[in-house]
């Protein structure tokens, strides 16, 4: 008989590990199924010197969020843990996203802290522990197939979905882990917290990057790769030259105000060229992008990614955060693959995920996806797919 995460055995003898990062969800998470009986263990990863961040608001991962991780775990009764991963992020994540806005690129920080650090260490330390499953407070869900695999499928309160950041989740840990909010709305999960009488259930939801304090992104680039701040010039399509900057990563793709030039029409930054620290601007209709090309492709889809893919796999894909799935092809393309958008998208960037759904709304399933390595315009032709990519957009959209 399976239990209510879909496990064989009764819950007082099933082990569950929580990753508990301190916020609401997580903690209401192992509140709700200390509640239903399980074995619950809650563990804290420390992933960087936290002390700057300690006061700061909307900061994830802070000292703060140790101490009220501690606190929840007290108030259930429930072992808690804190592990010492700070080796592990720096290398993994921090190190990545500073190398990745050097090259132009705008990476996803949780994407890989969730791939490297989440679902990879923690879910090994789980294993060692005796866990049957790692339980997180991610706004996703997991349904069983028939085969008895599991798929990865959208959160039912489409505001709070987090499928976009867990599209590299690889079939083997899909079968591992456990999604215990992907059916609740926000409001229902604080309302559970009340409920539990945690501390944190009014607790603000993170907003920056956890390792980035300050909120200044450019800080964190600028210390471990001076190169993305030396200047350069500001050009148009054509290579004129309209004037000078203080660094590629001080822009993003779509800008128009502060870009420190003069003109008689709106200039937006459309790319960023690293080699040449050139940052070019043109109109609007310029940003719109037709074809990706990606790399590090993940497929949770069904059957192998050559096989679905064939000669074409009409899908839905995401290739920003804030936006919804949109109609497009996936198409094996020179050993890797291409996806073509069938209306277009503006502000696509390589370092960003372009993430593939079967359906555009609803709890639709999660095939894969893959990180943008360059994009062009439908215009451009097959050939210039492998031309200089487009820019990146707001670092807002990394947050998870």
């Amino acid at each position: 008989m399976l239990n209510s995460l879909d496990l064989e055995g009764r819950p007082q003898d099933t082990r569950i590990v929580v990753a508990m990062s301190g916020g609401v969800d997580s903690s209401t998470t192992a509140a709700l199924l200390k509640s239903e009986g399980y074995d619950v263990v809650g563990i804290t990863l420390q992933l960087y010197d936290h002390g700057a961040a300690i006061h700061r608001k909307g900061a994830c991962c802070a000292g703060q969020d140790i101490h009220d991780a501690r606190a929840v775990a007290d108030r259930i009764g429930i072992p808690h843990y804190v592990l010492d991963y700070e080796s592990r992020f720096q290398e993994s994540v921090i190190d990545s996203f500073a190398a990745s806005y050097a090259t132009g690129e705008t990476p996803v920080p949780c994407i890989e802290c969730n791939r490297s650090i989440k679902f990879r260490d923690l879910l090994s330390t789980a294993r060692e522990l005796g866990a049957s499953a790692l339980a997180t407070g991610h706004y996703v869900s997991s349904r069983r197939l028939a085969d008895g695999s599991r798929a990865l499928v959208c959160a039912s309160d489409a505001d709070r979905d987090q499928s976009y950041f867990l599209f590299a989740t690889t079939r083997d840990q899909l079968d591992y882990l456990r999604f215990p909010l992907g059916d609740m709305t926000k409001p229902q999960t604080r309302e559970l917290a009340r409920k539990f009488g945690l501390s944190v259930a009014d607790k603000h939801d993170s907003q920056d990057i956890c390792f980035v304090p300050t909120g200044r992104y450019t800080d964190v680039v600028g210390r471990l790769k001076p190169n993305a701040m030396e200047p350069g010039e500001i050009v148009d399509l054509d290579g004129r030259v309209l004037g000078k900057h203080q660094g590629i990563v001080h822009f993003t793709v779509g800008q128009r105000r502060g870009l420190g030039i003069a003109s008689t029409a709106p200039l937006y930054v459309l790319r960023l060229e690293p080699s040449t620290r050139r940052v070019v601007v043109g109109p609007r209709e310029a940003l719109r992008m037709d074809r990706i090309v990606l790399r590090d492709v993940n497929w949770i889809g069904d059957s192998s990614l050559d096989r679905a893919v064939g000669d074409g796999l009409e899908l839905f894909v995401r290739v920003r955060s804030t936006r919804r799935p949109q109609p497009a092809w996936l198409r094996a393309q020179d050993g890797g693959y291409q996806v073509e958008l069938v209306a277009g998208e503006d502000g696509v960037s390589p370092g960003q995920a372009c993430v593939f759904y079967d359906a555009p709304a609803g709890q639709a399933r999660v095939l894969g996806g893959g990180f943008i390595k360059s994009a062009t315009p439908r215009a451009a032709g097959k050939s210039a797919l492998r031309g200089a990519p487009a820019s990146r957009p707001q670092v807002a959209d990394a947050r998870g």
